[in-house]
């Protein structure tokens, strides 16, 4: 076994055939892809559709699949279903014929130097994992890198190989056993050059209802529940956009605290609004929500002050109206008396804040 030692220093990526895309720490991320095996039979589920189980509002496969999206081409060995994201299907012959013809139907539909294999039930796997795994197969230079559940154990369906090493590795096995089907995947893993990382949240897999329960917890934990909520929103409405959500969080509790609770909610909606019109990015949110927290911020100030500000019409007008124009009176919490702000104010956004 050897064991994974951080890199000291980031160098230059080993990955043959790379594109040139960078990772986190600048090195080359790209020339990869991904083979998920998402066929097998879920007997300890009593046969329910473990791909299509729903963790945080996501099925299973799609979590895998978001969490290896930066791969060239993704295959999915399983009977085709609606997923997020566009994948390659296929099937091994027979179906239901194990790991190893799953793994080698998938791996035909491959070309790069590496290969990411998954199963489709790793409810806490993500991209910066998929990264670790590429990266410290490029500076172990064994022929591949697995994760190891909190027991040690070997989880060699949450892994990176050397796509070389694997059909070598199954060509060996097909010439000495005239078939795959029916042969454990550690026919095959066994006898490569591995490097090992524990990661026992990352290689947790769903087996039992137990197990899908215990994810399902996890994920609403106070320091799980926002990223998890975020994520799910994104995949749902297909945005592929990151920003600054202490940004945003941050806006929101000024609106709520200098304005109206209810403000909050509708100021962040407006920020995001104003961004998509802009056609922008992540700066363009950034952008908007800068400006929204400074008008926040000048209203809660007005308030804190005490003092009208000159009238803005001219004497004996505006008053009476309803607009409370000109008066310079803190204006009252929005709802109040009206009835809209029953039953809407949302929890006060992120105490912790400041």
């Amino acid at each position: 076994m050897t064991a994974y030692e951080p890199p000291s220093a980031p160098g230059s990526s080993g990955v043959p055939g790379s594109s040139g895309a960078a990772g986190t720490d600048g090195r080359d991320m790209d020339g990869h892809d991904a083979v998920v095996l998402a066929g097998g039979a879920a007997r300890r589920l009593g046969g329910a559709d473990k791909p299509g189980v729903r963790v945080g509002g996501r099925a299973l496969l799609d979590r895998v699949l978001a969490a290896c999206s930066g791969a060239a081409t993704t295959v999915v060995v399983a009977e085709p279903r609606p997923t997020a994201r566009p994948v390659e299907w296929a099937r091994e012959d027979p179906p239901g014929g194990g790991p190893l013809a799953a793994l080698d139907a998938g791996l035909a539909h491959t070309a790069a130097a590496y290969v990411v294999v998954l199963s489709a039930d790793l409810p806490f796997l993500d991209e910066g994992t998929v990264e670790r795994l590429l990266t410290a197969l490029q500076d172990a230079g064994t022929e591949g890198v697995l994760l190891t559940d909190s027991d040690g154990r070997d989880q060699p369906l949450v892994a990176a190989y050397r796509s070389v090493a694997l059909r070598r590795g199954l060509a060996a096995l097909r010439a000495e056993h005239g078939e795959l089907t029916g042969l454990p995947l550690r026919r095959l893993t066994g006898a490569l050059e591995l490097t090992r990382i524990t990661d026992p949240v990352a290689s947790f897999d769903c087996d039992t209802w137990d197990d899908i329960a215990a994810a399902r917890a996890r994920i609403r934990e106070h320091g799980n529940v926002l990223d998890e909520w975020i994520t799910a929103v994104k995949d749902e409405l297909g945005i592929d956009l990151d920003v600054d959500t202490g940004t945003l969080l941050d806006l929101a509790r000024d609106a709520a605290h200098g304005v109206a609770r209810p403000a909050a909610p509708l100021t962040t909606f407006l920020v995001g609004y104003a961004a998509a019109q802009a056609k922008g990015g992540p700066e363009a949110v950034a952008e908007a929500a800068r400006k929204a927290t400074a008008l926040a911020l000048r209203w809660a100030a007005e308030a804190d002050d005490g003092t009208a500000p000159p009238p803005t019409t001219p004497s004996g007008t505006g008053t009476g109206s309803g607009t409370d124009s000109g008066t310079g009176t803190a204006a009252p919490e929005a709802g109040t008396g009206s009835g809209t702000d029953t039953g809407t104010a949302a929890p006060e956004a992120r105490r912790d804040a400041g």
